[in-house]
């Protein structure tokens, strides 16, 4: 174990060198954005997520992110679990605008229960379409010396104002559960494997560059009530590197089996860039958190500190029962 605790963080140092594909505040309601082995992981049998993002809109145009997914729990015979989700995502005064559709798999490699450690690698492949509005800019040439004129031809020539492309990611993800009331996890994961080209010009330099995702989170129960998580997320992709680092209180309203109700708040912080409030709920199979950023960068003074809302709904799918028939055999008096 400790061998292979090391191997991720020494391959997680030395891919460090590789953030600017679309993620959420709440990254543990994103999860395929953020590690493909998490696929299958909850305690169910079909879980749904849909995320929502609005972000910028005091500054320009907002930049607006919408994502849905569902997903299987690892199947007992096979243990294997599995991910469908599809992101749209547009901002600037281009509307530049992204559909992702993402499919993958995930499989426990290792399954310790006497030591409650697991280990789970995933493999996800997606199809990513681009687009852009050229008419909604604004070029010099429709400046005809006394007033912007659209009818005026904008003098430039483009390629393209679309492009399709394929992805892949792959992640592995360690779990240890210390006791019934403490249990921790790690991943790692690397995106856009592919390198896929994005250039509207058809340039071959301009690729998605890989990103390497390094997450962790620690439970802990503290009393029948109350209960604390701490939670990181580095992202490092080319020269890009962002820091989520922060934690999360959980309060049990009611533990009843039929309708358990519990809440929980917290707060985050994306290292030279913003912070990040977080209220949200469970109800029954229900999990709906709220979030706000506040803008901590230099660009607060054009943002007034505002940045963006978000919510993330989860719903499980319970699992069936299981059911053993006992047959009851009468004896034969013949």
């Amino acid at each position: 174990m400790k061998k292979l605790l090391v191997a991720i963080s020494l391959l997680a140092v030395n891919l460090l060198g590789f953030t600017q594909d679309i993620h959420f505040s709440q990254f543990w309601q994103s999860p395929f954005n953020m590690n493909p082995a998490l696929a299958g992981d909850f305690d169910g049998a079909y879980r749904f997520i849909g995320n929502q993002r609005t972000q910028w809109r005091s500054v320009t145009q907002p930049y607006v992110t919408f994502g849905l997914s569902a997903d299987v729990a690892q199947w007992s015979k096979y243990q294997l679990g599995g991910v469908l989700s599809i992101y749209t995502d547009k901002s600037g005064d281009s509307g530049l605008s992204l559909t992702m559709i993402n499919a993958g798999a995930s499989k426990k490699l290792m399954d310790q229960k006497e030591q409650g450690l697991e280990v789970v690698g995933g493999l996800m492949l997606g199809l990513t379409n681009m687009t852009i509005d050229y008419s909604a800019l604004q070029f010099d040439q429709q400046w005809n010396g006394y007033f912007f004129d659209p009818r005026t031809s904008t003098g430039e020539s483009f390629d393209r104002d679309s492009r399709r492309y394929l992805n892949a990611h792959a992640g592995l993800l360690v779990s240890k559960t210390i006791s019934p009331t403490k249990r921790w996890r790690a991943g790692l994961a690397l995106m856009n494997m592919s390198s896929p080209r994005q250039s509207f010009f058809d340039e071959r330099f301009v690729r998605l560059n890989p990103r390497i995702n390094f997450h962790g989170s620690y439970f802990q129960q503290i009393d029948e009530q109350w209960g604390v998580e701490p939670l990181f997320l580095i992202m490092r992709q080319m020269t890009f590197t962002e820091f989520n680092l922060g934690g999360r209180a959980h309060y049990v309203i009611d533990d009843s089996p039929y309708l358990p109700i519990s809440v929980y708040g917290g707060l985050f912080a994306r290292a030279k860039d913003a912070g990040n409030m977080l209220l949200g709920a469970r109800v029954g199979d229900w999990d709906v958190g709220l979030s706000y950023d506040f803008n901590l960068s230099d660009l607060r003074i054009a943002s007034n500190a505002r940045g963006g809302f978000e919510v993330g709904v989860i719903y499980v799918i319970p699992a069936t029962p299981k059911v053993d028939f006992i047959k009851k055999v009468c004896p034969d008096y013949n």
